[in-house]
């Protein structure tokens, strides 16, 4: 009872720091999946920040989690870039999930500079999201991304293998999904609150049906289409023409072509 009434002595005498209540989270922007967005603390992505998607194999339904946002996005006037994706989009599939497919950019850079376009897109500013698929990425190369997605005001996304998940990360939200026993969402970190000890289940409530890695090949299932998988940087719209000198390379990238999906497959750009 003495030390009950002594701590409410010292309390009372402000002689003992009681600490201040975490800040709140900077806001984010919405997933288009309810149950995800109420376990972050922004309530949705990160706003310019780098978000690490973990998986075990293509097709599991990164996509899925992703097409939301994107539908969103590409209704404004800054494009979405794709860089090295590891299968074609399918063009019918994301317009059936909302995606203006004309403001979609793919850059095919070989593993040597995916990072390095990615960086360039997201610190351009000229780009709502930027989605990279490295084969591999150490800390110092995600944290440039990270600062590039501050620096553009872009959301910036790394699918990674899950095999990666035991290293430390800069993202600001990893993300780990996991298709056994059931599709799930593991958040393994996000920047602002605490880790939810529980996974988040992966339901099709967000989108009109499920998607898979077919929802990543073109309609014949070929390989890249030649206007995909072509050379030269020099296709790439709403880049800046020059980088700065300390982010650009001794050696310049094969400038891989960036077209717009839409009009890749056949389309008219608008």
């Amino acid at each position: 009872m003495g030390t009950v009434v002594a701590l409410s002595n010292l309390l009372e005498a402000r002689q003992v720091w009681r600490g201040r209540a975490l800040p709140p989270a900077e806001g984010g922007q919405p997933t288009g999946w309810p149950l995800l967005d109420a376990a972050l603390p922004t309530l949705g992505w990160p706003e310019a920040s780098l978000t690490e998607i973990l998986l075990p194999a293509d097709g599991i339904g990164e996509l899925r989690l992703v097409l939301p946002t994107l539908a969103r996005l590409t209704q404004g006037q800054r494009p979405v870039v794709l860089i090295a994706p590891p299968y074609a989009p399918c063009a019918m599939g994301w317009r059936q999930q909302g995606v203006n497919l004309q403001r979609v950019e793919i850059v095919d850079a070989d593993e040597k500079h995916v990072l390095w376009a990615a960086e360039q897109c997201l610190r351009s500013g000229s780009c709502a999201a930027v989605l990279a698929w490295p084969q591999q990425a150490d800390d110092r190369s995600l944290r440039r991304l990270q600062v590039a997605a501050d620096t553009g005001r872009a959301l910036a996304f790394v699918f990674r293998d899950s095999r990666y998940l035991a290293n430390a990360s800069p993202a600001a939200l990893r993300l780990e999904l996991t298709a056994q026993p059931q599709p799930s969402i593991w958040v393994r970190k996000c920047r602002g609150g605490n880790v939810p000890l529980h996974p988040i289940p992966f339901e099709q409530h967000a989108a009109n049906r499920p998607l898979s890695v077919r929802s990543y090949l073109h309609p014949c299932e070929e390989p890249l289409p030649p206007l995909l998988a072509g050379e030269g940087w020099g296709g790439v719209r709403h880049l800046p023409e020059t980088f700065p000198q300390e982010l650009t390379p001794s050696q310049p990238p094969p400038a891989s072509r960036g077209r717009g999906l839409f009009a890749a497959l056949g389309g008219e750009e608008g």
